[in-house]
């Protein structure tokens, strides 16, 4: 078996036995090791394929030095611990599909592979096969023209009880994970191909579908609109038979595919039919191959074990079908218990929650606040869902981070997320919550008290380490806001507070009034601050803190700045070009020429130190000669990923001056 790839099989099930009897027929595999959680399972399975080391718990076959890649053959609802913990061990894998229960899933497994540096497929096995390909080349060849619409079903009827794992909310049970993924990829794999991309993302899912005693889709169906007027009607279920076939509609003719998702299992011949208008009868394509449809799989894995990806489900094409998923059952308002908000109790892989060592993160202090606060701050503002907020939240922790920004006008849906986050996490004295409130118009001392009640009740938490007004109103005088906010902070409601989008001169204010009078004054101000100049506003009442005089006041009183926008809203990605002008609100904040020079110097900069242009900017803002932290807005883990090296980027005052175009020297 020499040169063969080392598989080992985690889990027992029937599909675990498919892909068994699959690597023993493959060109590349030798199948020497399962695990299974008993002793008994673990030994029939080795004894019916011949395998011979056999671990009674997934642990062990994960530390088995033998094995150099993982297949996942468990419930849906267990593929994200294992398969990140198997990363974690350094082995390759292939999951079965779908990859996880929900995007939010789906990308944390894909940061552990990438933090692991190995191997990593979602188990689609119809898009290893030659059916497939050719199918994708006919719609990219226009062979019945221009895709118009695309008919995808895979549905049968199984007679399981409630507890396996088919019926079982718990495992993650259902049509839409265990069948609907295949049409929900097949659609995108199509769209795609009908516009020459690898796959296409829905603009818009609508579906419908019927729940079962057990809290499970029993059957379902969607409509999906795709760019360029492609329409898609996917069905699926596992308590009603359908017949399971595709069939692509165009401008000249039809394709349709009798056995899309398993193709010649054992071998043999497959057939596409493409009826063109006016044509008597149909071509039939037939496809060849000698190898079954899952040994093919096993070959292609082999194939592109050292590229870390296949391209026939790449980790973008995955991340888009389980983003694809979720819209399906979020139209139809159907999330699974384990997805409920009181019921993510620990992170994805399954272990309590604690800082990966050694970690990279800065911290720094705010007075009034007894804790140390990392100078990158989450800001609480996309996060809609609790697997989405705790799969980005659980990462920030990991990595170090433990501040996070939030405000009232972010709405109730938000604050209680993440107060349940921060309960189920056993967190709260660990870390530091920003809480904004008082925004015009309600930005006046009894609005803004009102408001710090219901932000507090909507946490479930007693105080606020630093509250913050949202905006000011000039027509208030600071005294007032200055006293309402001590009677807050002497009550324990607040720890420390500062102004969001205040003047320098206001603040300068607020703060000369609380030591004429003997109290607590602004520990901090929440300004916008980047590299870039905000030539105009996002948003009315808005306030740049970037320009010399700002910056040379914030060193002066040392007063520490909570830098919102902190990268520029994307300015410094490729996102932002003098011909790109379709992010209009890209254009109208930040498109000047004075911020193109920056960038090309920030570009210059950040090729001669090996970093993103975002490392840049980000350093920059860490390295002002006064407090500074960055508030961060991610809204996927691989923007998280991408950030983090700013931290490790020093720029000296040469640099910083250059950079902002105060000194014409080059560094």
């Amino acid at each position: 078996m020499a040169g063969k790839l080392a598989w080992g099989i985690l889990g027992t099930g029937n599909i675990a036995r498919t892909l068994a009897a699959a690597i023993t027929r493959s060109k590349t595999g030798n199948l020497v090791a399962v695990g299974s959680r008993s002793e008994k399972s673990a030994h029939e399975f080795g004894e019916k394929f011949a395998v011979p080391r056999r671990h009674s718990t997934y642990e062990a076959l994960l530390a088995d030095p033998e094995v150099q890649i993982v297949y996942i053959s468990t419930p849906h609802s267990l593929h994200a611990e294992w398969a990140i913990r198997a990363a974690e061990a350094g082995k390759h894998i292939l999951c079965e599909k779908p990859l996880a229960v929900n995007h939010a899933q789906a990308m944390a497994i894909i940061e552990a592979a990438e933090r692991a540096g190995i191997f990593l497929m979602e188990a689609f096995m119809y898009r290893c096969h030659p059916q497939t390909k050719k199918l994708v080349e006919l719609v990219r060849d226009k062979a019945i023209g221009d895709i118009r619409l695309i008919e995808a079903v895979f549905s049968f009827a199984a007679n399981v009880a409630p507890e396996q794992r088919l019926a079982n909310n718990d495992l993650a049970g259902g049509g839409i994970l265990d069948v609907g993924c295949y049409t929900m990829s097949m659609s995108r794999l199509l769209a795609g191909a009908a516009h020459n991309q690898p796959f296409a993302e829905p603009i818009d899912v609508k579906g419908a579908g019927v729940l079962g005693p057990t809290g499970v889709d029993e059957y379902a169906a969607a409509t999906l609109t795709f760019p360029g007027g492609i329409l898609a009607q996917v069905a699926c279920g596992m308590r009603l038979a359908h017949d399971n076939l595709l069939r692509i509609y165009g401008t000249e003719g039809r394709i349709t595919v009798a056995s899309p998702w398993i193709p010649a299992r054992d071998g043999g011949t497959t057939i596409i039919s493409v009826k063109r208008h006016g044509s008597k009868e149909a071509n039939e394509i037939r496809i060849e191959t000698e190898a079954g449809l899952f040994s093919i799989e096993v070959d292609t894995v082999a194939e592109h074990i050292a590229d870390r990806q296949a391209p026939c489900v790449t980790w973008a094409d995955t991340l888009g079908n389980m983003l694809a998923l979720d819209r399906w059952r979020q139209s139809m308002a159907f999330q699974y218990d384990s997805e409920k908000p009181e019921k993510a109790l620990v992170p994805a892989n399954g272990r309590p929650l604690e800082v990966r060592r050694p970690t990279k993160m800065k911290y720094g202090r705010v007075a009034g606040v007894d804790k140390q606060i990392s100078r990158l701050v989450m800001g609480v503002d996309n996060q809609d869902t609790m697997p989405h907020m705790a799969v980005m939240f659980d990462d920030f922790i990991e990595r170090g981070g433990n501040c996070f920004d939030t405000a009232f006008i972010y709405g109730p849906n938000r604050e209680k997320l993440l107060g349940q986050y921060v309960k189920n996490r056993g967190i709260r004295k660990d870390v530091t919550v920003i809480v904004k409130g008082a925004h015009t118009p309600w930005c006046n001392p009894s609005d803004m008290s009102k408001q710090l009640e219901s932000s507090l009740h909507n946490f479930g938490f007693d105080h606020a380490d630093i509250y913050v007004l949202h905006r000011d109103n000039t027509d208030v005088p600071v005294g007032e806001f200055v006293d309402a906010l001590n009677q807050h902070q002497r009550a324990g409601r607040i720890r420390a507070f500062g102004g969001s989008n205040w003047s320098m001169a206001r603040v300068q204010a607020a703060n000369e009034y609380a030591k004429a009078h003997g109290l607590m004054g602004f520990s901090v101000v929440s300004n916008n601050f980047s590299l870039a100049r905000m030539v105009e506003a996002p948003w009315n009442g808005c306030v740049a803190a970037s320009d010399p005089e700002s910056r040379k006041w914030l060193a002066q009183h040392d007063l520490a700045l909570l830098a919102w926008s902190s990268q520029a809203r994307g300015f410094f990605t490729d996102r932002a070009r003098r011909d790109l002008t379709s992010d209009q609100e890209l254009v109208r904040c930040w498109y000047s020429e004075d911020n193109f020079e920056r960038k090309k110097r920030v570009n210059e900069l950040a090729k001669k130190r090996g970093v993103l242009p975002i490392n840049i900017a980000l350093a920059y803002v860490l390295a002002q000669p006064f407090p500074t932290f960055a508030l961060i807005g991610p809204r996927v883990l691989s923007e998280t990923r991408t950030s983090w090296p700013g931290l490790d980027v020093e720029l000296n005052p040469t640099e910083l001056q250059w950079l902002n175009l105060e000194e014409q020297n080059p560094a």
